[in-house]
């Protein structure tokens, strides 16, 4: 996400390294190119005159033109900026003290409003929550059945009624069964139209009237930019949102309603889509996200993910594993599993700093690479496992037609796990390494 965004600015960043001290007119000639970066990034033009009128008053003030490194100053102005911008702090779902907690899911169709009704959904069930879909989108044609899919993809029920009954009268059924049955969150999942009309939002009104949602929660693609934004401030003015989830962040897109949405609506961005993946879905952190536009990473993200890919005890039997030179090629296969947890490799390396997101763009990660290094092991025994030494040719041979792939793909992985094993005992050799201050190295 951002890639051409980041590296615009980046650019225009360059110009200010390349001076010692700055004048009032160096800071304005490169303000100029972070607004055309802007622009093109499809911001809003109203968003991007009050942020580049910001950063200019503050960056031409002493703590810049001053300073013994200007171009660093003027880095975290815009950093701070874009912050505030996008909201200053994360945003989370108000949870009713009084259950449920009824989420209203409103947007067009194709934005992803379904699928991102499950994410969510299935996020808080893994919080310990009791969640139930709501099935109001009558009109759609298999709009129920795709619902009843993601709900038996997550293992969380949905209450439907068929297209018999009004989707008011379904909400309100919904909710009444979610009391009486125990769910503390109720997901309602609403029609949506390819573009706004007049019976649309009155039909959004009443459900909203009726069943009194904790959250009005739209979803819009980020891919449309401009236009994403400009649905967001007509259903905000129709349903008063309390929030936004913006979809396909993973995809090629400008940035543009990241960074127009909140300043427009005044609402905030809740959650982010990642991925075509149930749980391909984050909380969205301004802070954060200005980092990855300006290509710093984003390292809490990382651990994050890593802390829920691996677990306390499984880290420390690694560990252990490692200090005494026992790891085997099951051990190497349950970290590959592990690692796959984690989510998309290219998203991944994307979250850490330093890395040009631009010269990412063109670079694929072969994630099938993984894939045939799990059918190799799996068609080895427990022997073989263990005891990687006893492969010999007929072995080698064996594997590969069981796995589907060559001698030669057999002897590199052999190869390749030595040289970690390896590389592993040098790591052991310079005392217990750990990652961030506490997550424990991976491999």
């Amino acid at each position: 996400m951002f890639q051409n965004l980041t590296e615009k600015l980046s650019n225009a960043f360059k110009k200010f390294k390349n001076k010692g001290k700055l004048t009032e007119s160096d800071v304005k000639e490169g303000m100029r190119e972070v607004k055309l970066a802007l622009l093109e990034a499809d911001v809003n033009f109203k968003v991007v005159k009050n942020f580049i009128k910001s950063v200019t008053d503050r960056a031409v003030g002493s703590e810049v033109l001053e300073s013994l490194l200007p171009a660093q100053q003027i880095v975290k102005i815009v950093n701070e900026e874009l912050i505030k911008l996008m909201g200053s702090e994360s945003a989370k779902i108000e949870i009713n003290p009084k259950p449920p907690t009824v989420i209203m899911m409103t947007g067009l169709q194709g934005a992803g409003k379904t699928t991102h009704t499950g994410k969510i959904a299935n996020m808080y069930k893994h919080k310990g929550k009791n969640p139930l879909l709501v099935a109001c989108d009558i009109y759609r044609p298999a709009a129920i059945d795709q619902l009843k899919i993601v709900g038996e993809s997550i293992n969380v029920p949905v209450f439907s009624l068929g297209n018999k009954k009004s989707p008011v009268d379904i909400a309100k059924a919904g909710v009444e069964y979610a009391r009486k049955n125990g769910h503390d969150m109720v997901f309602i999942d609403t029609a949506g139209r390819l573009h706004i009309d007049e019976e649309l939002m009155e039909e959004l009104v009443k459900i909203k009237e009726n069943v009194n949602p904790t959250e009005v929660l739209l979803v819009v693609d980020a891919m449309t930019g401009q236009d994403a934004v400009n649905v967001a401030e007509t259903f905000n003015n129709m349903l008063d949102i309390t929030g936004v989830v913006l979809t396909k962040m993973d995809g090629d897109t400008r940035g543009g309603a990241a960074l127009s949405v909140k300043y427009i609506t005044g609402k905030p961005i809740k959650f982010v889509g990642t991925g075509e993946k149930m749980d391909a879905i984050e909380l969205f952190y301004p802070d954060r996200m200005a980092s990855r536009i300006l290509g710093m990473g984003d390292i809490l993200s990382l651990i994050e993910k890593a802390e829920a890919a691996y677990d306390e005890k499984n880290a420390k039997e690694l560990e252990k594993k490692i200090r005494e030179q026992s790891f085997t090629l099951e051990d190497f296969l349950l970290q590959l599993n592990q690692l796959k947890k984690m989510g998309n490799l290219n998203q991944l390396i994307g979250m850490l700093p330093g890395v040009n997101a631009g010269a990412l763009k063109d670079a694929e990660i072969d994630e099938n690479y993984m894939k045939r290094v799990e059918a190799i092991i799996l068609s080895m025994t427990k022997k073989e496992r263990l005891n990687p030494e006893v492969i010999n040719g007929s072995r080698r041979k064996r594997i590969a037609q069981g796995s589907g792939t060559t001698v030669e793909d057999i002897n590199k992985l052999l190869k390749q796990f030595e040289q970690m094993k390896k590389t592993m005992k040098q790591f052991t050799n310079m005392g217990k390494r750990r990652l961030f201050g506490g997550i424990k190295l991976p491999f």
